[in-house]
């Protein structure tokens, strides 16, 4: 079946995972505008010009997940508002990391019309950087996977 995806839900690798959950690009846009404090239906559809039912699908699977819930809408009409979660507005990291990715490598000199600044001092962030535990800025070749321990529970149950 064309266009049909694979479940990621199953996999050990935290990246898979978090890709099933906010993997295509509709629900990280709807998550930049919610950041943005975009919170009705309506506003992220203007925004986005998604068609309604690609937009419905994406918002119900980001309140399914937890990232979104919905309120009744604060000026008191029967509309109903979406609101990032504590897990959604985590996700700030992430859309950080790629627009300085984006930034860096999707744009010609002087093509970027928006600057991404601290509200306050109204200056770009830092470069996002991942430190080590002792400070040191760490790249691709410092980087790698172990495995965790099993837990107590589950080194019982396997050695039943």
């Amino acid at each position: 079946m064309k266009g049909k995806r694979t479940s990621l839900d199953g996999t050990a690798c935290a990246i898979a995972r978090s890709l099933g959950v906010i993997g295509d690009w509709w629900s990280l846009l709807i998550i930049r505008d919610a950041l943005a404090g975009k919170r009705r239906f309506g506003e992220f559809q203007k925004s986005l010009g998604t068609a309604k039912n690609i937009l419905s699908a994406r918002l119900q699977k980001l309140v399914e997940h937890g990232i979104l819930a919905t309120a009744p809408a604060s000026d008191g009409t029967a509309y109903k508002e979406y609101v990032l979660t504590r897990k959604g507005k985590k996700l700030y990291v992430v859309l950080i990391a790629l627009w300085q990715w984006g930034e860096e490598f999707c744009f010609a000199p002087g093509e970027l019309t928006h600057d991404m600044v601290d509200k306050d001092t109204q200056k770009p962030f830092l470069p996002l950087e991942l430190k080590a535990r002792d400070g040191r800025v760490i790249g691709p070749a410092d980087m790698r996977a172990l495995p965790r321990p099993a837990r107590k529970q589950q080194r019982r149950a396997s050695s039943s």
